[in-house]
């Protein structure tokens, strides 16, 4: 094929004199006029089977990193060849060109690519670009006026808006920063490897401070001001019952939010809403499993520290759940409330003190500082107590407020998580290590992140699927095919038009005295 001879050329060229650089880059731009609007152009024909187009901006993607000499090279070079595939793209839109014209030229394009023989010389790709006047007439061309691609809201010729609603201040903000920035870390990767399409992706970021009441108008902020295409990793179950029906009326992506709550998970699932994550009922299932069948404690044992809202709601609804799965009654549960972003903790720690048969274990439903405050507040009365925690307590923010009361307020506390360990060797924390590095240099790696680099980059794979062609509608439909995503979980990830849930595993992890999470089995 004349793309893979044309990028071993470019190769050749770039291990040559430094100022065969800027000989590439003008090869390219020359490339991309001739070959951009016959691709931009047969993205907007339905009848046109899309894998021929992306298999040709693929390869053209690999000529443009061969051919840069750094970064500022590859993202100019990549503006370049977008302008003109979003041209191609406006003629059809414009009836300048129809979709047999479209059809025809990328036929020629194809057999261009498939029968010239490779060139060996800088002045020339082939059929595509020839060393002749006579080739260079054969080629397809196209004019370039520079027009924008796309009528759907948040997909520019350049870029694909995102979302993410959530606290970047008040108590929790920790959860809504550490979401944020594995989500920028996967777009960031991305986009250096060549974007969807072409398109980088870019990050908007509204806050609501976790409370529910302000949670509206930041979703109109990012969707009627900042013009996002869809939403992903929005933090928190209390806001989400009311961001997800906002996204849903205007039929937008809701994907990967930060909860486990029922309410993202109804049977048949909501069209546009997506889930990575487990379910709380799954994470509290497996703790009351764990509690009663590996640490041997009665149902009596058992009670419950949650906040007091949707998201503790969730939470006490799984571990009740759990009771009535092995036929016990859930009615005696004990649950200790505080109120959401505050640490006011004592009335909980009352009540406990005030039973005559306190619990020997607790499981929380709490963020990372009223968790701690919790903890700290009972840990010398109850030495021997359990405290078990949800996923969305925020690990790494917990195990930093407990060590600075001292090792013995962090030794033993259990967190479920819904990604691997963030101190293994697993491809996946590998690769989102050095994601971390590169773009956020300094950042200590937390599971809330990974979390969201792990959600960002199915998500990423789906897009990768769509092509060109974006619209919700689209993606949704791929979305729901896509399954037995390998991303070195140790699971595989997947979606189906009745399971919108990419993952349903969980993994067991306590704090040992220097605040390390190491791994436990939970059955």
């Amino acid at each position: 094929m004349i793309f893979r001879s044309s990028v071993l050329l470019v190769a050749a060229l770039l291990a040559g004199p430094a100022s065969a650089a800027g000989t590439n880059a003008d090869v390219v731009r020359n490339l991309a006029s001739r070959v951009g609007p016959i691709v931009g152009a047969a993205s907007a024909c339905q009848a046109i089977d899309q894998g021929r187009v992306q298999a040709i901006v693929d390869k053209f993607r690999e000529v443009i990193r061969e051919a840069s000499a750094g970064a500022s090279d590859r993202d100019e070079l990549t503006r370049v060849f977008n302008g003109f595939v979003a041209d191609g793209r406006n003629r059809v839109g414009a009836s300048q060109t129809d979709c047999t014209t479209a059809g025809r030229q990328l036929a020629e394009l194809e057999r261009s690519l498939g029968q010239a023989a490779p060139s060996t010389s800088s002045s020339g790709f082939g059929g595509v670009i020839g060393s002749t006047p006579a080739a260079a007439a054969t080629a397809p061309t196209a004019t370039l006026p520079p027009t924008l691609a796309s009528n759907v809201q948040g997909v520019t010729a350049n870029e694909i808006r995102f979302g993410i609603c959530g606290p970047f201040s008040g108590a929790s903000r920790e959860l809504g920063r550490q979401m944020k920035l594995g989500i920028d870390a996967a777009f960031n990767r991305t986009n250096d490897a060549g974007g969807i399409a072409g398109r980088s992706l870019r990050l908007f970021a509204a806050d609501d401070g976790y409370e529910p009441s302000r949670t509206l108008e930041a979703m109109r902020q990012l969707y009627e001001k900042d013009k996002v295409f869809g939403f992903i990793g929005n933090v928190g179950t209390p806001t989400a019952a009311v961001g997800m029906p906002y996204a849903l009326q205007h039929r937008a992506l809701f994907y990967g939010a930060f909860t486990g709550a029922n309410l993202l998970r109804n049977d048949p699932p909501d069209r546009y809403v997506f889930n990575y994550r487990a379910s709380y009922a799954e994470e509290t299932n497996e703790v009351v499993h764990y509690l009663l069948k590996l640490r041997r404690l009665q149902p009596r044992d058992i009670a419950v520290f949650a906040q007091q809202d949707a998201y503790g709601d969730a939470g006490f609804a799984g571990v009740s759940k759990a009771f009535r799965s092995l036929g016990l009654p859930d009615s005696a549960i004990v649950r200790f409330n505080y109120k959401r972003n505050t640490v006011d903790v004592d009335e909980a720690v009352n009540q406990l003190r005030a039973m005559k048969n306190p619990p020997k274990a607790i499981v929380m439903v709490a963020t990372y500082r009223a968790a701690a405050k919790f903890i700290e507040k009972t840990r010398d009365q109850y030495p021997s107590m359990v405290y078990t925690n949800v996923s969305f307590v925020g690990s790494t923010e917990l195990s930093d407020e407990l060590m600075l009361l001292g090792p013995r307020y962090a030794s033993g506390v259990i967190v479920t998580q819904v990604v691997p360990a963030v101190g293994g060797y697993s491809s996946a924390v590998l690769e989102y290590k050095s994601a971390l590095e590169k773009y956020f240099p300094g950042e200590a790696p937390s599971y809330v992140s990974f979390e969201g680099y792990v959600a960002a980059n199915v998500l990423i794979q789906a897009l990768k699927r769509v092509g060109p062609q974006l619209d919700t509608e689209a993606l949704i439909d791929t979305l729901e095919n896509t399954n037995n995503v390998d991303l070195g979980l140790g699971a595989k990830l997947g979606f189906g038009r009745a399971e919108h849930q990419a993952s349903h595993k969980i993994w067991g992890t306590a704090l040992d005295e220097r605040g390390k999470y190491q791994a436990i089995e939970l059955e």
